[in-house]
């Protein structure tokens, strides 16, 4: 019997062709064969889904994350794996933010897109969609969770980041080895694999929105700081800070930290750094922090860490401490155990 693989389209760059005047709009995806008749020879059986509406993913919000859940959660018993073509900009977030939502996930979830539309002669949408389809119907090598595939490597979807709006290879995770890679055959790392979920399925849909990034940079002024943890009805800040989670020592910057924190805002303790690891205590520039009660948020990219703190706060608004301690701990594979 043949596998199932249902391919869901949200919009961006790879679902895009060019009509006859040259200019660019959506492919109806129901017509997936016509785009590549190459899958005509695919082993598995591939359906497809549309969203209601598609979107550039510069305008992607939990809302929509919600919707391509929903679809994936109705049709979960039915195929053997799923596709989801996604614009590049913030697949990253949307890829961890589905990793959280999928609790006891027993099948492949592989996020994809391109660099340039599939109407193009040299888009890099054809092999993408053809090797993130074969990785989610692949019998060989299951693969339970929620991924990123983009020229020729699979990533754990909240592991990874966008690095380059220019070149083809535009993901990367910086913090954990690639699960698989594509040459002229696939090459798996099964031991890297998150455990295949033996409960039944759960999707879990609130996001709290109310959450802010504070990007820490040299001068920064206690007025941007103060504007941002004193914004209304906020509820959790993610601090970009230095190195391996450094920050300003000055009185004022921990003081307005410590009011943040008495008034009920969660702050985690992420590190600019593309690679490497917040360690809170390592410097004395973090020890404040650490005594404050600011969380370490190890190893984590700034998207798992922003959709995890939506998520975490969505799903248990009213126990903020068991929201705390599991934001210093992996839930979905986000972040290294022995980080810190």
């Amino acid at each position: 019997m043949k596998n199932k693989v249902l391919l869901v389209y949200t919009g961006g760059t790879i679902g895009m062709v060019q009509d006859e005047r040259g200019s660019l709009k959506p492919f109806p995806m129901d017509h997936i064969y016509d785009l590549l008749p190459e899958l005509k020879k695919c082993p598995y059986s591939i359906d497809t889904y549309q969203l209601d509406k598609i979107i550039d993913s510069s305008n992607m919000t939990p809302d929509f994350w919600v919707d391509i859940a929903e679809v994936i959660e109705k049709r979960y018993e039915d195929y053997d794996g799923f596709v989801v073509l996604h614009g590049t900009d913030t697949m990253a977030y949307t890829a961890s933010a589905l990793s959280f939502m999928f609790k006891n996930l027993s099948k492949p979830i592989i996020l994809t897109g391109s660099q340039l539309p599939m109407g193009v002669l040299r888009t890099d949408g054809r092999e993408n969609i053809i090797c993130a389809l074969e990785l989610a119907s692949c019998r060989e090598a299951f693969i339970p969770e929620v991924c990123l595939f983009f020229e020729n490597h699979l990533y754990r979807g909240n592991r990874s980041t966008k690095l380059s709006a220019e070149n083809f290879d535009a993901f990367y995770s910086f913090n954990f080895p690639s699960l698989a890679k594509a040459g002229i055959n696939f090459s798996f790392k099964p031991h890297l694999f998150l455990p295949k979920g033996t409960k039944p399925l759960e999707v879990r849909k609130h996001f709290d929105r109310n959450i802010a990034v504070l990007k820490l940079f040299p001068g920064i002024t206690p007025e941007v700081v103060n504007a941002i943890l004193g914004a209304e009805n906020l509820h959790g800040v993610v601090v970009e800070t230095f190195g391996s989670g450094n920050a300003p020592t000055e009185s004022w910057f921990i003081e307005a930290m410590e009011n943040a924190l008495h008034r009920g805002i969660l702050v985690l303790n992420v590190t600019q750094c593309k690679a490497g690891s917040v360690v809170m205590c390592q410097y004395e520039a973090s020890c404040e922090m650490n005594r404050i009660g600011i969380i370490g948020g190890r190893d984590i990219t700034l998207e798992a860490a922003v959709t995890k703190m939506m998520y975490l706060l969505g799903t248990y608004p009213d126990n903020l401490e068991h929201v705390r301690e599991c934001l210093s701990r992996p839930l979905r594979g986000e972040m290294t155990e022995s980080a810190c």
